[in-house]
């Protein structure tokens, strides 16, 4: 193994596979990427459908869970976490969603992120994203991170489409685009029908690169400093232990969970709480593993007889032999779904400036993220808040990064949560009860005794868990209680950086995916020293001028 490299990465995620491609463009700089997990190929990664296997299982997944949760009725919540390269983007719903631009607005003018309003990050988006249709200003069509329609024919998309008219809701065909509210079917960061990974898009075509070395399933130990600046890691490779330096900088992208954890156990974080557990304070930095905020989501299910949605049944069966000889000749059918095929983006007040509701349409029943089983096919609905005011934290128990991290997710800690959901639930319950999809229900498995306000707040307490979209544990900012400064560098410390969704000053009214490649892409400006897009007022044709040339290799 080499031992020294100019850049480190920590964790082969969304924004670590970002850091390690885009930085290993330069010949004369040397990149190494570290990742716990495995080399981000196979079956269940590539065929979309395969997520079912992996999201409620240890499969590629760190599957953590949280503390009890007061606000949920004592219940532990669940967080899985991508274990593999690609990260997360290898195992979720495959979204491609970037937030309202009030919420980089907010970053920027609000919480002390200069450089970060969506005037200055849209290019960034647009530098990333190959969008195989959509040709407007707000989109990159030549970007590695593949973005498609969907390519499961499936004719529930349009009964919920229909429903949500019957509803009262406006009709989208794009959540990126000018106006966000609206109900439609979600793109996919899928190509030819199968996963598109962050790590397929920006890393794997790039290995044969000199100067990029990647390892896997290479569990990263601690932070080595001298003083108070980051020179090395200790990372178990093989059960040995081994140091790498780097020259220039390290670069943690273990996301929003891990990261935090490994400041810690590395010395960065509140002072009187590491000491509690003997480690050395490198640096005092209380909200190390605060401000952590995700999206608290309900989820309706029912039973229907349809076998145009997944499930198991001997009918279903015989479907699914057809299905996956389908997927094989055309790469089409229901092998290619996302699962969370249809989307909405919803005000619960129509003075809203911006939708505070996000809902995921599935053509699957979904119990405890799929961890309970219910035979027979069934649809489901998740409604979330968007931007919650409740806020959780992250803690250690131990000085070893083979522990989890004790986090407390702090869902339905605030009263207006609970309120906004339930004007959430009432939204959403609108369209599952309109004529175009009640027809196809044969039983209510979770709402069908839920008749008051009372009734309802009751089973979110009961049900409500997380949408996947943790972040803000190291939020930066211009103050001096930030953890990062504005260009996500470690405050307190030289030779650090974070480009994770724990940088996250907020929490964006969105899939949170898309936002840690556009922050990755903007890391590598800022570590650069230059920008690749240009002035932020000529947006467009600067970030598709560098997208065509930055394209990365086509599917084998």
């Amino acid at each position: 193994m080499e031992t020294t490299h100019d850049y480190v990465v920590v964790g082969g995620g969304s924004g670590g596979c970002v850091m390690a491609a885009r930085l290993s463009e330069d010949a004369n700089t040397t990149v190494c990427l570290l990742e716990a997990g495995g080399d981000g190929t196979g079956a269940l990664i590539n065929i979309p459908s395969g997520a079912v296997a992996m999201l409620p299982t240890k499969i590629n997944n760190w599957g953590f869970e949280t503390t009890p949760q007061p606000g949920l009725n004592g219940r532990r919540g669940y967080q899985p976490r991508g274990k593999t390269l690609g990260g997360s983007s290898a195992i979720n719903a495959m979204v491609y969603v970037r937030g309202h631009r009030e919420d980089y607005d907010r970053w920027a003018n609000q919480e002390g992120c200069t450089g970060w309003s969506y005037q200055e990050v849209l290019p960034y988006f647009k530098l990333s994203e190959g969008n195989e249709r959509i040709r407007n200003a707000y989109h990159g069509n030549q970007g590695p991170l593949n973005v498609s329609d969907l390519r499961s024919d499936n004719p529930f998309q349009q009964h919920y489409l229909n429903a949500a008219r019957q509803a009262g809701f406006k009709i989208t065909d794009d959540f990126n685009g000018e106006d966000q509210e609206g109900v439609g079917i979600y793109q996919v960061t899928q190509k030819n029908g199968e996963r598109w990974s962050v790590a397929r898009g920006y890393l794997l075509p790039n290995l044969h690169r000199k100067n990029l070395i990647v390892h896997t399933r290479a569990l990263v130990q601690k932070i080595v400093f001298e003083g108070t600046r980051a020179v090395a890691v200790d990372v178990n490779v093989g059960g040995q232990v081994q140091r790498i330096t780097a020259r220039k900088e390290i670069i943690l992208a273990a996301g929003a969970l891990q990261t935090p954890q490994l400041l810690m156990v590395s010395g960065v974080g509140d002072a009187a709480q590491l000491q509690s557990l003997g480690i050395p304070v490198v640096a005092h930095s209380p909200e190390v593993g605060k401000n952590l905020q995700d999206h608290p989501d309900f989820i309706f299910g029912y039973q229907t007889q349809s076998t145009d949605n997944l499930g198991v049944s001997l009918r279903g069966s015989w479907r699914m032999l057809k299905e996956i000889l389908r997927f094989r000749r055309e790469r089409r059918g229901m092998l290619t779904s996302n699962f969370a095929e249809g989307g909405a983006f919803l005000k619960t007040d129509p003075s809203l400036s911006a939708p505070d509701i996000q809902l995921h349409f599935v053509i699957a029943m979904v119990d405890d993220h799929a961890r309970k089983f219910h035979f027979g096919h069934g649809f489901s609905c998740h409604v979330c808040l968007l931007r919650p005011r409740s806020r959780g934290s992250l803690t250690i128990q131990s000085t070893s990064m083979a522990d989890a991290p004790l986090i407390d997710i702090g869902f339905l800690n605030h009263p207006d949560d609970l309120e906004d959901l339930v004007k959430g639930f009432k939204m959403t319950q609108r369209i599952m009860q309109a004529p175009a999809l009640a027809q196809w229900v044969v039983k209510d498995k979770f709402t069908a005794h839920v008749k008051t306000d009372d009734d309802i707040r009751e089973v979110l307490r009961n049900r409500v868990d997380t949408v996947y979209h943790p972040t803000g544990t190291c939020r930066m900012g211009s103050d001096d209680k930030a953890v990062l400064d504005t260009e996500l560098r470690v405050r307190g410390v030289q030779g650090l950086r974070v480009v994770d969704a724990s940088a996250m000053p907020s929490l964006v009214g969105g899939n949170t995916n898309a936002p840690v490649v556009m922050m990755a892409e903007k890391a590598v400006d800022l570590i650069r020293g230059h920008s690749r897009v240009g002035s932020v007022d000529e947006p467009v044709q600067q970030a598709s001028t560098h997208a065509q040339l930055m394209a990365a290799a086509p599917v084998a």
